[in-house]
C-alpha cells in the first residue's frame, strides 16, 4: 500500500506540534504514523477522569478529533487546510485507569471533504468509544499569506 501522507509527518512532528494545546495539557501522546493510520493514546489519569473516576467522554472526542482532523491534514495537498465540520462519538465501556489508545483511518478522502474513523480501545483491547470525523478541506486562498502545517 502507499502512504497517503502528503505532508512530512513523524511522531515527532505530531508531538512538537501539540506542545501548549489541549491534547498536549491532557497528556495526549502519538505513538505510530502508519502508511494510512495515525494512533495516539491518552491516560486516565487526575487530569481526564470526570467526577465518577472515569475516563470523560469530552477527553474520548478530543482524542479522536485530534487523531481525524491531524489525519485529513498531513493527507491534504502541501498549501490545504483541514477544518471540521462535525464529530460524532458513541461511548462504549468505562475506563478508570490505565491508557485508551485511538487510531484513525480514512473511510473518505476526497477533495473537498475527508471522513475519518476513529476506534479507541482500553489497555485491556476493549473497545471503549468510536468516533467519526467529517472534515472540509480548504484550497488556499490567493489573497490572504498562506497558512500552512509547521513540519
Amino acid at each position: 500500500m502507499a502512504s497517503i501522507w502528503q505532508k512530512p509527518v513523524s511522531v515527532e512532528i505530531l508531538m512538537r506540534n501539540h506542545l501548549n494545546t489541549a491534547p498536549g495539557t491532557l497528556g495526549m501522546e502519538f505513538i505510530e504514523v502508519g502508511e494510512d493510520f495515525l494512533r495516539a493514546r491518552v491516560p486516565v489519569d487526575h487530569r481526564t477522569r470526570q467526577p465518577y473516576g472515569i475516563l470523560h467522554g469530552g477527553v474520548s472526542v478530543v482524542l479522536a478529533e485530534t487523531l481525524g482532523s491531524c489525519g485529513a491534514a498531513y493527507s491534504s495537498p502541501p498549501d490545504h487546510r483541514a477544518v471540521g465540520l462535525d464529530i460524532n462519538a458513541n461511548h462504549i465501556k468505562a475506563t478508570s485507569s490505565g491508557w485508551v489508545t485511538g487510531i484513525a483511518r480514512p473511510v473518505h478522502r476526497g477533495r473537498t471533504t475527508h471522513v475519518w474513523h476513529i476506534d479507541m480501545h482500553n489497555d485491556a483491547g476493549e473497545l471503549t468509544c468510536v468516533s467519526r470525523i467529517t472534515m472540509a478541506i480548504l484550497a488556499p486562498k490567493t489573497d490572504l499569506p498562506g497558512i500552512s502545517i509547521p513540519t
